[in-house]
Order: C-alpha cells, then sequence, then structure tokens
C-alpha cells in the first residue's frame, strides 16, 4: 500500500525528520511518501497559522489522492484541516493527534501530551475533549518554538525532557505522547530515558492508515463527510471548488 504523508508547514527539513520516523515503523509492504506543503507558514503554532496551512494541506492530499495513495496522514498535531480533508478524500485521512490518543489509550489510563508553546496547548486541550480523552489526558507545553527543535543550540530537549519529568511526578502520567510532528525522531530515545510508553503521532498514525486499507475501510460520505457540494470558488481559492 502507498501511505501520503503531508507536512502541512513549508519547513521541507521537518517533512524528512517526519518521513525518517514514518519509515521506522511502516511495514515491508507500505510505501512512504512524505510531501511538504507548497503554501503556507514556516510553522503551524496556533489557530492563525493552522487556518492558513489549510489550502495548501488540501492540494496535496488532492494531488496525492489522484496518483494513487491509499491513505493520507496530516503531520500536524494540531489535526489541521482533518475534517475539510475528510470531506474532500475517497481515501481514509488520519490526524496525529487522534492516532496518538487513541493508541495511548491502549496502553495506559492516565496519559500527558507534551506539546511546544501555550498558544499550540489551547487547541490540543480542545481536540483531547473532542476525541474523548478528557479526564484522562493532561496538556503540557515545553515553551518550544517549533523552528528551534531542529536547532540543537536551542536547549528544546532540555525543556521537553524538563516537562516530561514534571508530566510523571505531577500529573501522574503512566505514558507520555510527543505533541508535535517535529518531535517525532525523539520518541524512542526518551522511552528509554524515562521507562514509560511515549507515543510519536506519525509512528501511531502509520500503523492506524495500514489497519484501515488492510480492512478495506475508508471515511463514510454519508453526512458529515459527504463530498463537498458543488459551487464557485473565485479569486485565490478558485481552484478548491469540488464537482
Amino acid at each position: 500500500m502507498r501511505i501520503l504523508i503531508v507536512n502541512p508547514n513549508t519547513t521541507a527539513s521537518m517533512t524528512v525528520t517526519i518521513e525518517a520516523a514514518a519509515r521506522r515503523v511502516a511495514g515491508d509492504s507500505t510505501v512512504i511518501e512524505a510531501v511538504t506543503s507548497s503554501m503556507g507558514p514556516a510553522s503551524i503554532e496556533g489557530y492563525y497559522d493552522e487556518a492558513l496551512a489549510v489550502p495548501g494541506l488540501l492540494k496535496e492530499i488532492s494531488q496525492g489522492e489522484r496518483e494513487g495513495a491509499d491513505a493520507a496522514i496530516i503531520a500536524c498535531f494540531d489535526d489541521t484541516g482533518l475534517d475539510a480533508a475528510r470531506a474532500m478524500s475517497s481515501i481514509p485521512v488520519i490526524g496525529i493527534c487522534e492516532a496518538a490518543l487513541a493508541t495511548v489509550s491502549f496502553i495506559a489510563q492516565r496519559f500527558t501530551v507534551v506539546t511546544t508553546t501555550q498558544r499550540s496547548r489551547v487547541p490540543i486541550e480542545a481536540l483531547v475533549r473532542r476525541y474523548g480523552a478528557e479526564g484522562r489526558a493532561k496538556v503540557r507545553a515545553a515553551d518550544i518554538p517549533v523552528l528551534s527543535l531542529e536547532d540543537p543550540l536551542s536547549g528544546a530537549t532540555e525543556k521537553l525532557r524538563a516537562q516530561m519529568a514534571s508530566a510523571l511526578e505531577e500529573d501522574g502520567a503512566e505514558a507520555i505522547v510527543l505533541g508535535c510532528a517535529g518531535m517525532a525522531d525523539l520518541a524512542a530515545r526518551l522511552q528509554d530515558e524515562f521507562g514509560v510508553p511515549v507515543v510519536d503521532g506519525v509512528g501511531a498514525a502509520v500503523k492506524q492508515a495500514e489497519a484501515l486499507v488492510a480492512l478495506g475501510l475508508s471515511t463514510s460520505k454519508r453526512g458529515a463527510y459527504a463530498f463537498p457540494a458543488p459551487k464557485v470558488y473565485t479569486g485565490l481559492l478558485a481552484g478548491f471548488g469540488i464537482g
């Protein structure tokens, strides 16, 4: 099977990190294709960035589906544009936050999501409620700008470690979820270091996508995720009309 992974920000080096994490867990018969959005913000930190990342994300998923992808993954922990992508697509579309929360729920009763900034914490708390994990999950922000994850001199990893330690001691967390796709390469190392399960949403989404494709399941086109009604789109969105 072929799985498309879209990095909805425009930082190609982060896509490299995401692709490597996906390939580490993908099955032998799974082809991973990771792409970087061609338009939008360099990083997604809060509602404004998220909104402006959606058109580029949808463009990449649409193209990937036309080129034969069996499933698509949105590699941003805000699950940026997830509902719109599901309505547009015939193939399964997985958000890494939803996949991570579903996965960690199998292995821990209480867990903490450690994300980047306070601005990003609030949307993730809303997703925790949406996905039914409220009461089991807490969300912490490590005060890490997303792009600093790629700078070994930024101190980002040390801040992440500090929040993980606090989550285990103060939250009673039994597992940690990494709340940013840019943290994907740290999961195995941090799991060994802290001795608790550490869930990376990219890897979790790959396994969820593989399962859906293997089961022959895709997004229902009845009701909420029915294809958008045909209509005219104008201006910069002129190419986004469906039907």
